[in-house]
This record gives structure tokens, C-alpha cells and sequence, in this order.
């Protein structure tokens, strides 16, 4: 097990990661929270089934109770935080109570959101169980959907501390291996072509990597994304380039509905996207065949899906939290490793996607 700190101008906290890094949480609640009074952990339908009871053992001397909610981007609506609210009230959670979030992305987001709002905010631990979540349970952007915008009802909101059981990441189906995975590879194109080339290198399956190899894959990209967040955690700045694929990702995934796509697949495809933008207008020299060939073994689609529509692709886009006065702003890559926030005429854009 490895021990990374994360520090921002509002919170530093540990990220506990490795294989059996569960067995931190209870010594981590001892020093932290020795007064805690009740912890609430939410989890989705099919981790729970999978990692709630080892979880809940190590939790022996905590009072504990449970809260399941539907899988996936089913899990950040009104309906479910609402519930999640009224759980806690129902079970009494006060100031000294503590929530954990179990489960990948989703689960990170709507629980952060719960811990942020009940009784104007209480602790929370992130316990990913995906590799997409390496991504999301570390910077503190805690949120749900709304039906015109992904993620658009949050806050910025840090955990106390992140313990990531990677040995958790075996149970996974190969859609949610290839949708982490995407994340991984925006780490590294944004901010680390020694990590992209080792990547490239390295990872040619993704169901049977080892865990040396997946412990420093995910620790690199949880680094990368911890500077960033420790210059700008309110995303004034270049936070915005972490949403690189994620303009037209986030676009693709509204218009087929969420949960029909994986956002890491759906954000591939805006990488991919994102890429061409960065080579026609930002004067990005890369091998395309290359990559694609690689993303392609990896078994990822690289087209948008069919039937939609590229007027409402663009309208989604323009409800994209970097577009301002409905101005679309792409991250682009000036190189592999030098991302830049670049405006795109609609015209323009339109014209991309036809060639798309």
C-alpha cells in the first residue's frame, strides 16, 4: 500500500491506495474521527452486493448503517439525493456523523453532494471501486445530473481522505475496465507523455493487468490530477483542463441518455475529437494511426453514436460549464502534455463534426 497527500488551499487529506488498503480505513477513523457517532455509507446495488460486507467488517467497532441506491448515472438524480437526505434524518446522523462512499464515479458524486449539504456539510470518505474513480474521487466536485446538463447541481467539497482497494477493481466487466481507462489516458495527454508513452507501452489488455502495474498507473494519475487541483480547486483556472474529451463526452452522453454510454467511452470519443480540433487548430503533431490503433485493440468505439443529431450535439455543448455567454471552449493540446483552452466558433465546430 502506498500514501499520497493531497493538498489544497482548503483541505489536505491521504490517499490510501494498493491491494488491501481497506484495512487503513478503521486505523484512519481511529486518529481522525474518534468521536464519531454514526457512519452512513452509500453504495450502489450491484458494489454492494460485491464489497459492502468486507467493507462492513473492518468497520466492527463503528456503528453503521447502509444506504443503496440504483447503479450508475441512475444513482445522481434529485429523486435519489433526496432520499439519501431523508435516510439520515430517518437515522438520526448528526454534526459528528460520517459518510463513506462506495462505489465508482457516481456513487462519489451523489454522496459528496449528500455530505455537503446535510446539515450544511458533514465529513466523507471516497472508497472507489472502479478505475474511473481515481479519477472523480479525488478533487472534491461532488454533484448530480440535471436533465438539461451533466453534473450542473454541486459543489466543491473535499473528501477527508480516499482509500482505494485496487484488488476491489477485479470484479469489474470490461465496459467499466475500458470506461476508467479513458481517464488514464486524459492524465497523461494533458499533462505527462512519459506516463502516455508508457501506457501505450504497456497496457495493451485491460482484463488482466497486474497490480504493480495498476497501482502505478492509477497513483500517476492521481497525481497529476492533485497538482492541478492544488493550483486551482475551484476551477478558475486550469482545472478546466481535466475536462479534456469531455465537451463533446459529456454531449454524447446526454443525448443517448445517461447510463446508455460509459462516460469514460463516451469521453474517448471526445478525446479522439478533441485531438483533431488540437491538430488543425492548435498545431498538435502526433501519431494519429497509432493511437487509434491502440484505443481500437483496447476494444473502444471512436464514433459518435448514431442518430444523434449535430445541431443538439452543439446546443448540449453550449451548456457546458467552461462555455461562457454561449461560447464553446475546447481544451486542446498544443502537445501531447500542453493542454490550452481554446474558443470554437459554432460554425467551425459543425463543420469538425461533419468531418468527424
Amino acid at each position: 500500500m502506498q500514501e499520497h497527500i493531497i493538498h489544497t488551499p482548503s483541505k489536505s487529506y491521504p490517499v490510501y491506495i494498493g491491494p488491501g488498503s481497506i484495512q487503513q480505513l478503521p486505523i484512519f477513523l481511529q486518529d481522525a474521527f474518534l468521536k464519531v457517532t454514526k457512519i452512513m455509507i452509500i453504495s450502489d446495488e450491484t458494489v454492494s452486493n460485491l464489497h459492502l460486507p468486507s467493507v462492513k467488517t473492518v468497520l466492527n467497532d463503528f456503528q453503521v448503517v447502509e444506504h443503496i441506491v440504483p447503479k450508475g448515472e441512475a444513482a445522481k438524480t434529485f429523486e435519489t439525493y433526496y432520499e439519501c437526505l431523508s435516510f439520515a434524518l430517518e437515522q438520526k446522523l448528526d454534526r459528528r456523523s460520517l459518510i463513506l462512499a462506495l462505489g465508482g464515479g457516481a456513487v462519489g458524486d451523489l454522496a459528496g453532494f449528500v455530505a455537503s449539504s446535510f446539515m450544511r456539510g458533514i465529513p466523507f470518505i471516497q472508497i472507489p471501486t472502479t478505475i474511473l474513480a481515481h479519477d472523480s474521487a479525488v478533487g472534491g466536485k461532488v454533484a448530480i445530473n440535471h436533465p438539461l446538463g451533466k453534473n450542473m447541481i454541486g459543489a466543491f467539497y473535499q473528501p477527508e481522505g480516499v482509500v482505494y482497494d485496487i484488488s476491489f477493481l477485479q470484479t469489474l466487466p470490461k465496459g467499466e475496465l475500458r470506461s476508467g481507462f479513458a481517464e488514464v489516458i486524459k492524465h497523461a495527454l494533458i499533462q505527462d507523455e512519459n506516463l502516455y508513452d508508457w501506457l501505450r507501452l504497456n497496457v495493451n489488455e485491460l482484463d488482466c493487468l497486474p497490480f504493480d502495474d495498476l497501482q502505478y498507473m492509477l497513483l500517476e494519475g492521481i497525481k497529476i490530477k492533485g497538482k492541478i487541483v492544488a493550483e486551482d480547486e475551484k476551477e478558475n483556472g486550469i482545472r478546466a483542463y481535466l475536462n479534456f474529451g469531455h465537451t463533446l463526452g459529456h454531449a454524447i452522453e446526454a443525448e443517448v441518455g445517461y447510463g446508455a454510454i460509459t462516460h469514460g467511452e463516451a469521453v474517448l470519443i471526445g478525446m479522439l475529437f478533441a485531438l483533431q480540433l488540437s491538430e488543425e487548430i492548435a498545431g498538435l503533431q502526433w501519431d494519429k494511426a497509432e493511437f487509434i490503433s491502440w484505443v481500437t485493440k483496447l476494444g473502444y468505439s471512436l464514433d459518435i453514436p448514431r442518430g444523434l443529431i449535430i445541431e443538439n450535439l452543439i446546443e448540449r455543448m453550449k451548456q457546458d460549464k467552461k462555455t461562457i455567454g454561449q461560447n464553446i471552449n475546447f481544451v486542446l493540446l498544443k502537445d501531447i502534455g500542453r493542454p490550452a483552452l481554446i474558443e470554437i466558433g459554432e460554425e467551425s465546430l459543425k463543420n469538425q463534426l461533419m468531418k468527424f
